[in-house]
């Protein structure tokens, strides 16, 4: 795969956001929140309001997408949070099409997002992901430290159980400018 093209969404991307949805979930039986059968009208709802959220400046959503334009990955940063934590961002909903897996496309997303929390001047970001799933060893190679895990935090798209291993990451602050 050449370098994907990383920007942030925009409405035009509603169609190929619920593609991508869909594959992960009905798919790849991905724990992202979404329990199968996975109806095009609710994840297109959801993908709805994600995109208002980052219109309003709630959320950033970068999409991810291949030489061909298709999109084939995702990544959010969550920006509202209480007013206690205003150093803090969430990354979620990490998505990785089947078609575009094991070419480095997460590790893309994720250097992306971080940045994105930089620019938003966080400087702790917080994620969850499925125990043993590759994400977890991406987060773990790319400098995220793990916090622990919780037993049945979430459900696979089949309803099962799944535990959940949450991580944060800190990031380095800016070098302060010389005068």
């Amino acid at each position: 795969m050449t370098s994907p093209t990383l920007r942030r969404a925009t409405p035009d991307d509603l169609d190929g956001l619920v593609d991508l949805l869909l594959d992960v979930v009905e798919t790849g039986g991905a724990s992202v929140g979404f329990l199968s059968p996975l109806s095009r009208e609710r994840a297109a709802r959801f993908w709805r309001g994600a995109l208002e959220a980052g219109a309003r400046g709630e959320r950033v959503v970068l999409v991810a997408l291949d030489a061909d334009a298709r999109l084939v990955g995702t990544v959010q940063l969550v920006l509202d949070l209480p007013d206690n934590q205003p150093h803090r961002a969430d990354v979620a909903k990490m998505q990785v099409h089947s078609r575009a897996r094991q070419r480095g496309l997460g590790a893309a997303l994720l250097a992306a997002i971080e940045e994105e929390a930089r620019a938003a001047g966080r400087s702790v970001l917080v994620l969850d992901t499925v125990t043993g799933s590759p994400a977890e060893r991406l987060y773990a190679r790319h400098g995220w430290q793990r916090v622990g895990v919780i037993p049945d935090y979430a459900q696979w798209p089949d309803g099962r159980p799944c535990d959940s291993t949450f991580f944060y990451k800190r990031l380095p602050s800016p070098a302060p400018s010389r005068r």
